[in-house]
């Protein structure tokens, strides 16, 4: 489901500070987001690392990009352009629990909300790559980190993004997706955050 070539972990944390972040104690959750140079359409093929600290605690699979609905008709939502996330950027406290969708019919799922501003482009395009083009932006978007189900025993997986990333930062096997929610959940402190182009 993903191309994204494998890391070590030293080669991850080096390449965190490289692009200008910082490396938390353990105690403090830190996630990686690697995205795929591929960057197939409308598909989920990038991974998401999860460190305390330094130390490694799990990989999945997920999206970095905005999918076909958002790319293809932000138009439709009263958008300038599909969000599109700068890459090598490490944003600390970037995330907080929270929830996705609070006031959606049947409430919303459990997140990590954005808690800090981040750089991001408008793709106006409407092609069938989220580019980094244009100006750069920043700002608290709401550009969240969650799953592809609102029911909190769901086993899905999923391989087209669709309407599951205007900009969030998704998952795509809920049973990881549930694993690292209830961990952090359960700290209740901020996550740092770097998306890193594969390299």
């Amino acid at each position: 489901m993903t191309n994204v070539k494998a890391y070590t972990d030293k080669q991850l944390l080096d390449r965190v500070e490289f692009v200008g972040g910082k490396v938390p104690n353990v105690g403090k959750y830190l996630i990686i987001g690697v995205q795929s140079q591929e960057d197939e359409f409308d598909k989920f093929d990038d991974k998401f690392y999860v460190y305390d600290g330094n130390v490694f605690k799990q990989v999945s699979t997920g999206t970095t990009n905005a999918g076909r609905t958002a790319l293809k008709f932000y138009d439709s939502f009263n958008l300038t352009g599909a969000a599109v996330w700068k890459t090598d950027q490490f944003i600390a406290d970037c995330y907080r629990p929270g929830m996705h969708k609070a006031s959606r019919p049947g409430g919303g799922m459990r997140a990590l909300r954005q808690n800090k501003p981040i750089i991001y482009f408008r793709d106006k395009d409407k092609d069938t790559r989220a580019e980094q083009q244009g100006p750069e932006h920043n700002g608290i978007i709401w550009a969240n980190m969650h799953g592809v189900s609102y029911d909190p025993f769901s086993t899905a997986v999923k391989s087209t993004i669709g309407s599951w990333s205007f900009a969030c930062q998704v998952w795509n096997r809920m049973s990881d997706y549930r694993f690292m929610q209830k961990a952090v959940w359960k700290r209740g402190k901020t996550v740092d955050y770097c998306l890193l182009k594969e390299w």
